[in-house]
């Protein structure tokens, strides 16, 4: 598999350094769905170096900070599935910053607790709700323009 992340195109790409990637989510839980991934292909935590550790959550602050001044949502859901086991479906470790909405879900109590559930995630299986939660062209150009520096 031709890995997405090593290979993202230009419109999903908002930020990059000599250490990190923010991308758009290409199947989004919420309207504004990030990624933070190293540029350097790694599949583990364990594989990463502290400098790449401490980009990612430097990338995830970055992310916050400007999905809070572009879109304006009432909370985060931030995590990484590492494995498997624990729903990791690229395998180049990538962190998920997901803003939350008041209202958006009818029960948000539990937030990541219900990764655990045995449920399947209704966001993949069902097209039209993340086709839904893409951003439409002016959120991407204010998220764009959030980035610039």
């Amino acid at each position: 598999m031709e890995c997405p992340f090593c290979k993202a195109g230009s419109e999903v790409v908002l930020y990059e350094d000599e250490l990190i990637r923010i991308l758009i989510d290409s199947y989004p839980a919420s309207r504004g769905h990030l990624l933070v991934v190293p540029r350097r292909h790694v599949e583990s935590w364990e594989k990463l170096s502290n400098e790449e550790k401490t980009a990612l959550i430097r990338g995830m602050e970055l992310a916050m900070e400007k999905l809070k001044e572009a879109l304006k949502p009432d909370g985060f859901n931030v995590g990484m599935n590492l494995g498997k086991a624990a729903g990791q479906t690229v395998p180049h470790l990538h962190l998920h910053v997901i803003p939350r909405y008041a209202g958006d879900c009818a029960h948000p109590r539990g937030g990541v607790r219900k990764a655990v559930l045995d449920m399947e995630d209704e966001n993949l299986s069902m097209k039209e709700r993340w086709e839904k939660n893409r951003l439409r062209e002016e959120e991407i150009a204010m998220l764009r323009e959030a980035f610039r520096f």
